[in-house]
């Protein structure tokens, strides 16, 4: 069974999801497990004069407002660092020559009023 608070991040993926892709994104993967951590959606894309795709590992936060700040504001480098160690796991299974990866993030704020995206492009780098 799950809780209120899954069920929330699972709509919250559903709609960045589909939001990416009416932006030219296609999906590859949704909750990629690795142990106790996961990836939200892993998304490519192929940009003109790229020769591979841009892979996107795309973290998803969804609140239900911003009285305590966005939802982007809420990946920190423990999560950076997890989602490092996932993108790791997913590229050594589905790696292709000429990709580029990234890392993405969508915050999805669902008011009563209305959806708001946010979306942040290479949020962050990892060394």
């Amino acid at each position: 069974m799950l809780t209120q608070r899954q069920r929330l991040g699972i709509k919250g993926e559903s709609i960045a999801a589909r939001w990416l892709e009416a932006r030219g994104w296609a999906i590859m993967d949704r909750r990629f497990r690795n142990g106790h951590r996961d990836l939200d959606l892993v998304a490519c894309k192929v940009e003109d004069g790229n020769e591979g795709r841009i892979v996107a590992f795309v973290e998803v936060r969804t609140r239900l407002s911003t009285d305590f700040g966005t939802p982007a504001e809420t990946v920190g480098w423990k999560k950076r660092r997890e989602l490092a160690r996932s993108a790791r796991v997913w590229i050594a299974s589905n790696r292709r020559s000429g990709d580029q990866y990234r890392f993405d993030v969508v915050g999805v704020v669902l008011s009563k009023a209305r959806v708001q995206i946010q979306y942040i492009p290479d949020a962050f780098w990892l060394r």
